[in-house]
């Protein structure tokens, strides 16, 4: 193996680096110099730097500096690996170099590397592996996803290839029965590749954990702040047990693939309590499998917490403490709308008032609030739950959500009995909750006479707060956001991405309100079934 050439001194790199993109038009001398400057100050890449300055798009940087290099740039995210590939290069090394090998051809390995010109590391990468390497570049945040998804948790499934065939696992446990199976998966790697999945879902602050067997492989994706990300690919042959394993400690029939099923179990990771629920089914290629985690004893959020700007929260403030009514929280799965209603009850929770709620399933434990499991095997549903409330003295009443015309129209008459009442509603907007109201079958006049408002939620991710970046809007952006003509700069910030949001550069949501509160003309509309778009 011939000797590597000598490396440039970093700051000459650099420069170089910088020359080029001055050259080329995509940077200023001036902006260059400023750069510089920065990259002495805080250390690390100047592409880096660049990007955190707004000055360069690190995707247009890097398709520049890859022509006039002659490397070539590649999509990770589009890209199929090995994970035998992965493998070549340990996760420390590919971590700190910023790369990960993507193909192999004989003796040559083709390495994608934010910095390609970094010869350190590629000498680094070539005396660990033993192989000639063929740098191409990437983008920082493609490259760190990439190790994230093939590393993370490469390792454990290593030692569970090894130890286990779950197609074997999984017929001896439908012949020998669950019990005999949960026997087998306390001695078995399974068991390992479950708690290393929810370990892990854990660490990325995951709502969901989807596991969706193809045709060769499963797939496992996470839902993180809202949006579903790829984690990993196992081989096909573990589904079997996998699915055993999770049915067993959610009290599902393992023997049943045919029909979707629906269970909980508890669990405990980093110190944690979770409640996960789990739902199956049946695809193509297996069941498909969900588990959405509830971390519990968290702590309830203030009405002052959620996000609601301070005219909102005062409005919102006021209908909540009224002595009856009717009050909506609307939006889509997973937009907050439990959170809402959980911190209003915990606003008007005191010793003079009797809270029941029925809920499906209960995601927070309220002191002082009786809280009542939908359980429809045993005929507890939202309607017959809600009837049997009302003779339980009740001062505030929360329903879980309004699925039919039986719940929602006893619901309304709870309200007009002296009752406060509080639920949810799948819709687009707060507007929309009466029009579906009406669709269920509800009087207009009733609906006109009970509700007191509605409030219409969605979550949005949150900018990193460690590293976003602030830039000036132009006037386009300004007219276009209706502030135009507004005095001064104003200032936005736009996502860079870090190691703390694992270059997402987004880390946890916020909420978004819109409030509807019944006005005498509103109330008048509604009789009159007027449309939601007026």
């Amino acid at each position: 193996m011939e000797p590597s050439r000598p490396a440039p001194k970093k700051g000459v790199r650099h420069r170089m680096i910088g020359q080029m993109l001055v050259e080329g038009g995509l940077l200023t001398q001036e902006q260059l110099a400023r750069a510089l400057e920065e990259q002495k100050r805080r250390g690390g890449r100047l592409g880096g730097v660049l990007k955190a300055l707004g000055m360069v798009d690190e995707l247009t940087m890097i398709e520049f500096l890859g022509r006039q290099l002659g490397i070539p740039h590649v999509d990770l995210s589009k890209a199929t690996i090995d994970p035998d590939i992965v493998t070549l290069i340990p996760e420390a090394l590919a971590r700190r170099t910023r790369a990960v090998p993507i193909n192999r051809d004989g003796k040559d390995l083709t390495v994608a590397m934010v910095d390609p010109l970094n010869v350190f590391a590629i000498d680094d990468i070539r005396r660990t592996t033993g192989l000639e390497i063929v740098p191409v570049v990437a983008t920082e945040r493609e490259i760190v996803k990439a190790i994230d998804r093939h590393y993370t948790v490469r390792e454990s499934m290593e030692e569970i290839v090894r130890g286990i065939d779950a197609e074997q696992a999984a017929a001896a446990a439908e012949e020998e029965g669950p019990l005999s199976l949960e026997a087998m998966a306390d001695e078995t790697p399974v068991v390992k590749l479950v708690n290393m999945i929810i370990t892990q879902a854990d660490r990325d602050r995951a709502s969901d954990v989807h596991i969706e067997p193809d045709q060769n492989v499963i797939r496992i994706r996470y839902r993180i702040d809202g949006l579903l990300r790829d984690v990993m690919e196992s081989p096909k042959h573990l589904h079997a047990g996998l699915s055993s394993r999770l049915k067993i400690m959610a009290s599902m029939d393992i023997a049943e693939k045919r029909v979707p099923q629906d269970g909980r179990f508890e669990i405990g990771v980093g110190g944690k309590s979770y409640d996960v629920r789990m739902s199956t089914l049946p695809t193509l290629f297996g069941e498909k499998i969900v588990l959405r985690l509830l971390e519990k004893g968290t702590r309830m959020v203030d009405l002052a917490e959620l996000g609601l700007d301070a005219d909102l929260l005062a409005v919102y403030e006021k209908l909540v403490l009224r002595p009856h009514g009717f009050i909506l929280v609307t939006g889509p799965t997973g937009s907050g709308k439990t959170t809402t209603i959980y911190a209003s009850i915990a606003r008007i929770n005191s010793a003079e008032k009797n809270i029941i709620t029925i809920e499906d399933p209960i995601e927070y434990q309220l002191a002082r609030v009786n809280q009542v499991p939908l359980n429809p095997k045993a005929g507890v549903t939202f309607a017959s739950g809600l009837r049997a409330i009302v003779r339980q003295d009740p001062d505030v009443i929360m329903v879980g959500e309004i699925r039919d015309s039986e719940t929602a129209t006893i619901a309304i008459h709870a309200a007009l009995t002296g009752h406060l009442v509080f639920s949810t509603l799948h819709t687009n907007d707060a507007a929309g909750a009466v029009a579906r109201l009406v669709d269920m079958g509800v009087e207009p006049f009733l609906i006109a006479s009970s509700l007191l408002g509605v409030a219409g939620q969605r979550l949005a991710r949150r900018l990193c707060v460690k590293c976003r970046a602030s830039y000036e809007a132009s006037p386009d952006l300004l007219k276009e956001l209706g502030l135009a003509g507004v005095p001064g700069s104003v200032l936005f910030y736009r996502a860079v991405g870090c190691p703390a949001c694992r270059q997402a550069g987004y880390l946890g949501r916020v909420g978004i309100f819109e409030m509807m509160t019944m006005s005498e003309t509103l109330r008048r509309l509604v009789v009159a079934k007027e449309t939601s778009s007026r």
